[in-house]
């Protein structure tokens, strides 16, 4: 690379010296000068190729003749390496885990990415791609590929916080589809259709997905779908944590928000689970939460409503949890509930 440029670079020189100076002879002997001529032309020939070569070392690149370096593609491995590295110096930084959650969703490691969204939502407990994201990721990594449990508590908590999100809608469809919930099913996709680009292949899967819970909910093409009421029971619940027992929350506590029969099994019939450092928050009861499908909301008129706060993590009340009531609700109730957890248990 070197010598063809210095070849280039002389033969340049010699071209223009031969240009300038060949005319400069030839008019210094018409004048009777050419031994002056000479000597310019002499000076000429020695300033110009070290002037050149000067002004090339200050304002070119003489590094350039070593050839450019080529960097090699980070290998995809070595950036998840060195992402589990950072986190190891800064694992407070919900950014960084959460592209550490998609990269692992995309290698098809669901149990990695479900623990990488845990990280997000134990810093910041109300992201709602965390939330869908977890829930996704929990259901690729169980064998039956369920949307349930804690899944289904986060997707109903990101749907109160962004009732558009249409990864969650999708996501709260296909698990009431599962639940053999076909008309909630149909009602949620029917949400997502207008959030959805037009004609779209994502458009068209969504409306056959209708379809298919329609025939089975046994509704028929063109009918006019049943009204939300119809749907099921859905209680909306504000619960907080009274100031008195704040310093009684412990890292790790997990809330439970349920309803439970006035009378009959203490099971609930509808029961949330979220991380007890999101209070302030709001959950929404329905029939999609109940333990079994034959005991619902919809299936009573009239439930307890309640939150605890578990520092061993169970749903089974045990000595030192921190509880709140909002006592007997319509389970057709409209208007939000609210719960203030001011007692240990």
């Amino acid at each position: 690379m070197k010598l063809a440029f210095y070849l280039v670079a002389a033969a340049m020189v010699a071209v223009a010296l031969a240009l300038l100076l060949v005319p400069l002879l030839r008019e210094g002997r018409r004048h009777g000068r050419p031994r002056s001529v000479f000597a310019l032309a002499l000076g000429i020939a020695l300033l110009l190729p070290l002037g050149a070569g000067a002004l090339y070392l200050h304002i070119g690149t003489p590094v350039a003749l070593d050839g450019v370096p080529v960097n090699k593609p980070l290998d995809f491995q070595q950036a998840l390496t060195e992402l589990h590295a950072h986190l190891k110096q800064q694992p407070n930084d919900a950014q960084a885990w959460s592209l550490l959650a998609q990269a692992t969703a995309a290698m098809k490691r669901p149990d990695e990415a479900r623990d990488a969204w845990d990280h997000v939502l134990k810093i910041v407990p109300d992201d709602v791609t965390a939330m869908v994201g977890w829930a996704e990721a929990d259901s690729m990594a169980r064998s039956d590929h369920l949307v349930d449990g804690r899944a289904l508590d986060l997707l109903h908590h990101a749907l109160v916080l962004q009732p558009d999100s249409q990864r969650g809608l999708w996501l709260l469809g296909i698990s009431q589809f599962q639940h053999a919930q076909y008309a909630e099913a149909a009602a949620t996709w029917r949400k997502l259709q207008p959030l959805l680009q037009p004609d779209s292949s994502v458009a068209k899967a969504v409306a056959e997905q209708i379809a298919n819970a329609d025939a089975r909910a046994g509704i028929k093409p063109g009918a006019e779908p049943a009204p939300a009421a119809s749907q099921g029971a859905a209680l909306k619940v504000e619960v907080s944590l009274a100031p008195a027992l704040k310093d009684k929350l412990q890292p790790g506590d997990q809330l439970y928000v349920y309803a439970r029969a006035v009378s009959g099994p203490p099971m609930p019939l509808a029961v949330a689970k979220l991380a007890a450092d999101a209070l302030p928050t709001t959950v929404t009861l329905t029939d999609a939460m109940a333990m079994t499908p034959e005991l619902k909301l919809s299936s009573v008129t009239r439930v307890v409503v309640a939150a605890r706060i578990s520092h061993s993590g169970q749903p089974i009340a045990q000595p030192g949890d921190l509880e709140g009531s909002a006592g007997i609700v319509d389970t057709d109730r409209k208007t939000p509930i609210a719960i203030a957890i001011d007692k240990i248990h």
